[in-house]
């Protein structure tokens, strides 16, 4: 087994790891680690969470030692995985006075600009927040010797082509260029090859390979069984979970449904502030929160030891980001669970990511007879209200129900049957409601 002392890491850098409690390195480590020692053009592939930071980091701690002025520029798509990023620089860096900065979004832009006037050894920065400094110039790259894209293809995926266009013309034609990111799509491939000289590729993992520790399955569900889904997980373990949604007023809406149902838990997505998404991933990282419901913003930028269960509430309309997603558990050693809800209309979605990770997810049974999911798929048929009677399907007649679900309008869940308009090719469906309806009378 490789050793950190076989890579020819300094003493320091060697106390600093064992500090740290790194035993060993990891394969993109291992593999990265005497290319970029040696100022050699990286290209870095493995899935996330097999420790890719710490192998561009190193390097740069070790090269930049004894030099002043800023001298590293990394670059990473969220402002989450910016601040891990310069988390672990001052874990590294500590006592070889190479300093970081972190140049981030949704915060005051007036500590950062006396960071960058302290010419500060390395800058880890988003690139829209680090183009307004530079266009008002209290930001300079004509020193930068080392450049660092981490998550390449997410900062490409969310648009950002254009601010690297500017970065990359800025930074000096000298430089040693290090490309790491969990998948290699032809839009990343096309930016290395037109930035990166003579790159030496290190492949640990293939493009679109998911994290091996991670037990992976997909529920087909309906819209509507989703979140009594999503409860009865909750209810069936006591494991940390991190919950993804596609929209930041459905993470809105689940976390309220969380919360509602007993267990604590977070939320972050782009409507929060700073202070609040850090608080969040702080209270999760530390067990005051359970559940953290997130938009993809988190997808790249959430460093928790043991995040025991991620779901996909909403499958990604990328399927790379899939391999993000479910990269937050089984990190590193650790094992852990991938639940993905797949509704009818998102199986298209669930096929890319099959096709992307060339491997099919196994089926699991919905919980549909469980006390919470029948419990929250009642409450939330009740919260619905009156509703149209489907095209084609005369209305039901009233229901003999008594009490709250006597009066008209009233809907009422008949547990194990389903409609046939929500079937999704296993047997499951949206349940079938059952009670008076009336529309409504117009004023």
């Amino acid at each position: 087994m490789t050793t950190f002392a076989e890579l020819k890491l300094s003493p320091k850098a060697l106390q600093a790891l064992e500090h740290a409690g790194f035993e060993h390195p990891t394969p993109i480590q291992a593999q990265a680690i005497p290319h970029a020692l040696g100022g050699r053009d990286v290209i870095g592939t493995a899935a996330t969470g097999t420790g890719k930071t710490a192998a561009f980091l190193l390097p740069i701690v070790e090269r930049l030692s004894g030099k002043t002025g800023t001298r590293a520029l990394v670059l990473a798509p969220t402002r989450e995985l910016a601040l891990q990023i310069e988390s672990e620089l001052q874990r590294f860096g500590r006592g070889r006075h190479v300093r970081g900065a972190a140049i981030i979004g949704g915060v005051a832009m007036g500590p950062q600009t006396q960071a960058l006037r302290e010419r500060r050894e390395v800058i880890v920065a988003t690139p829209g927040r680090l183009i307004d400094h530079l266009q008002q110039g209290s930001a300079r790259l004509d020193l930068v010797e080392i450049l660092v894209l981490d998550e390449a293809d997410r900062m490409l995926d969310m648009g950002f082509a254009p601010q690297l266009a500017r970065i990359m013309a800025l930074v000096p034609r000298n430089r040693q260029t290090m490309l790491f990111s969990a998948t290699m799509a032809g839009e990343v491939a096309e930016f290395a090859r037109k930035h990166l000289r003579d790159p030496v590729r290190v492949e640990v993992s293939r493009s679109g390979t998911t994290a091996e520790r991670a037990e992976q399955r997909v529920f087909l569900a309906s819209q509507q069984e989703k979140l009594p889904l999503l409860l009865a997980l909750l209810e069936g373990d006591k494991l940390s979970t991190l919950v993804f949604t596609r929209t930041r007023r459905r993470a809105d809406r689940v976390a309220k449904g969380v919360e509602r149902a007993g267990h604590r838990v977070a939320r972050i997505h782009a409507d929060r502030s700073q202070g609040q998404r850090r608080a969040a991933l702080d209270g999760f990282k530390d067990g005051q929160f359970r559940v953290l419901v997130a938009t993809d913003i988190a997808a790249r930028g959430i460093d928790v030891a043991e995040i025991g269960h991620v779901v996909n509430f909403d499958l990604p309309h990328l399927p790379e980001d899939y391999v993000h997603r479910i990269g937050r558990t089984a990190r590193m050693a650790a094992s852990g669970r991938a639940s993905s809800f797949a509704a009818p209309e998102e199986v298209d979605l669930l096929r890319g990511i099959e096709r992307l990770t060339r491997s099919p997810i196994a089926r699991a049974e919905v919980p549909r007879s469980t006390p919470t999911f029948l419990r929250e798929l009642e409450r939330t048929a009740e919260a619905r209200g009156p509703v149209a009677a489907p095209p084609g399907n005369r209305p039901a007649r009233r229901s003999g129900a008594r009490g709250s679900h006597a009066h008209a309008g009233a809907l009422r869940v008949i547990p194990g049957e389903a409609a046939s308009n929500g079937a999704v090719g296993d047997g499951s469906a949206r349940p079938r409601l059952v009670g008076s309806w009336r529309p409504k009378r117009r004023r």
